[in-house]
């Protein structure tokens, strides 16, 4: 299954987990906390990105203590925490409204230090023209290379009626300077929330021609293949995606070539 509905509930609810059929390296879950509120754990084999989506949090790890807030999605860039392999950290609400935050994991062999993206920290930047416009926000990218193994994390945000990942991408097949072999997940949002959003999903063979209704606070798994996704007209559409590939952290993905005329 590659489309997981959204299904709220407080604490810690795993959503991509590792035995799940379609990818190998991602891990995907979230935190929901009430004020005062904490949760603890530890990383085990994984490193992993802790993405602030609301509220106000205060992050223990590794002798560090880690804190910001926002306002939601839509309204301030991200805050996130970087949590090393084998450790254990501590979350918790700091504020008086519900703590929303993103976790995404991927193993690593190796222990880096922890550290926190402030919002000033985040590489925003405008891609694409016309209606395949979308504003794309770098977390854990290139600021993060030689201090992480393999994660990387960032935002998209699709104004009502547009496309990302557009022209159609894919980063399935690793091939020198050409294409990236990587696994990525979805994490969507809605502006307002009862909008929805429409994720394709498709190979050049015909084995996959899927599309997908997604909604609010739903999930998409993407072992493969391009996978444009439009937001529904009138609703604004976020998506937290996360990547991880076995041979580098380098993010080439590669047209397909009968759309990549787009781009002249």
């Amino acid at each position: 299954m590659l489309h997981i509905r959204a299904q709220k509930t407080m604490g810690y609810q795993e959503i991509v987990g590792t035995e799940n059929e379609h990818l190998k390296l991602l891990n995907f879950g979230l935190l929901n906390l009430q004020p005062n509120e904490t949760y603890v754990a530890n990383t085990g084999a994984q490193e992993q990105v802790l993405i602030l989506l609301q509220g106000s949090f205060q992050v223990e790890v590794a002798a560090r203590i880690f804190s910001g807030q926002r306002k939601g999605v839509f309204e301030e860039r991200a805050t996130a925490v970087y949590l090393p392999i084998e450790s254990t950290f501590k979350v918790t609400n700091t504020g008086n409204q519900e703590l929303q935050a993103a976790l995404c994991g991927t193993p690593s062999p190796t222990q880096y230090e922890p550290f926190m993206v402030q919002p000033k920290e985040v590489w925003a930047r405008a891609v694409g023209q016309d209606n395949w416009h979308r504003e794309v926000h770098d977390i854990v990218v290139k600021n993060a290379e030689g201090r992480v193994h393999r994660i990387i994390v960032g935002e998209t945000f699709n104004d009502p009626g547009n496309w990302s990942s557009y022209p159609p991408h894919k980063h399935d097949h690793f091939e020198q300077g050409v294409e990236a072999n990587m696994e990525e997940v979805y994490y969507y949002r809605l502006n307002p929330a009862q909008g929805f959003g429409v994720q394709s999903i498709y190979t050049n063979d015909g084995s996959r021609n899927e599309a997908y209704r997604v909604q609010d606070g739903d999930t998409f798994l993407v072992p493969g293949g391009y996978h444009p996704v439009c937001a529904g007209g009138g609703y604004r559409l976020y998506y937290l995606w996360m990547m991880a590939g076995e041979t580098d952290r380098v993010m080439i993905p590669h047209d397909d070539p009968n759309h990549q005329w787009l781009k002249g």
